[in-house]
């Protein structure tokens, strides 16, 4: 079994906690809004045997701290945490997947990093292609209001179409508790809003095309919500298919053998120069 090696990162405005782990070329897992480095736990054993896997806790999410908890979150932000990160662990290009709010920060780092990425899978990425977001998320805030944070994330759950009802036997699923409940809060007043506000750069993206591969992913189990419309909508616009992966909007959890193992195909197609 690989030994884990953790570490912090001080960058602009936040403490990063991050962990590495295994070796080979790193593939960065960026993981989405509300949540932290232990979603991808279950894939991450699976992985370490090919690749040097990094994870961390985006800013403001459980072990990593913000300077100024009112600021305004941004995009560019966690993607620059991203940048720095990458910087830290490697000089060459590295393989990124990012899921949800962590597609978004991926396509943000092609955008504005492309030399840094090599090959990016962004799953499910949430945007504007797909109208109606805001009044998604004020559903939901809605919800947190007058049922609170617990009921408006399952609230959201329900809405991207995630259960765990349909799971490998080991997979390990979510932990409840303090950090969840306080990552669920910053979703719901600090990251939707950045989502709300974000705008894709894609003559950036286009551009990155030249020498990063996008791939944009979504779960098979997941064709009829709004996650999986998100990424059809993604790919459309950057004019290629949807590649599916198990499970649904966080297969990751839910089938992380089977996850992996499309990950590491998916990757293999393209191999490090």
């Amino acid at each position: 079994m690989s030994s884990t090696k953790s570490g912090t990162l001080r960058v602009p405005g936040a403490q990063l906690a991050y962990e590495v782990r295994g070796s080979g070329p790193v593939l960065l897992l960026i993981h989405g809004g509300g949540g932290d480095a232990r979603a991808f736990n279950g894939i991450a054993k699976y992985l370490t045997s090919q690749y040097t896997v990094v994870t961390y806790d985006r800013r403001g999410l459980s072990r990593s701290t913000l300077d100024d908890p009112e600021e305004e979150q941004q995009v560019q932000m966690h993607s620059d945490d991203a940048h720095h990160l990458l910087v830290a662990v490697t000089s060459e290009p590295a393989y990124v997947f990012g899921s949800s709010g962590g597609a978004v920060v991926g396509l943000d780092l092609v955008a504005r990093y492309p030399e840094q990425v090599h090959t990016l899978i962004a799953h499910e990425p949430p945007s504007h292609l797909v109208s109606g977001l805001e009044e998604r998320h004020d559903t939901i805030r809605e919800t947190a209001r007058h049922e609170g944070a617990t009921s408006a994330m399952q609230q959201f759950m329900a809405q991207i179409g995630v259960t765990y009802d349909d799971r490998e036997p080991d997979a390990d699923l979510p932990e409840q508790g303090e950090r969840p409940i306080e990552n669920t809060v910053f979703l719901l007043k600090r990251e939707f809003a950045m989502y709300e506000r974000y705008q894709f750069d894609f003559t950036a993206l286009r551009s990155a095309l030249m020498r990063t591969r996008i791939v944009i992913a979504a779960g098979e189990n997941g064709r009829a919500y709004i996650g999986y419309q998100n990424a059809v909508a993604m790919a459309d616009t950057l004019g290629t298919a949807v590649v599916e992966f198990p499970g649904h909007h966080v297969g990751y959890v839910s089938h992380p053998r089977a996850f992996a193992a499309r990950l590491q195909e998916v990757l293999g197609e393209t191999p490090l120069p």
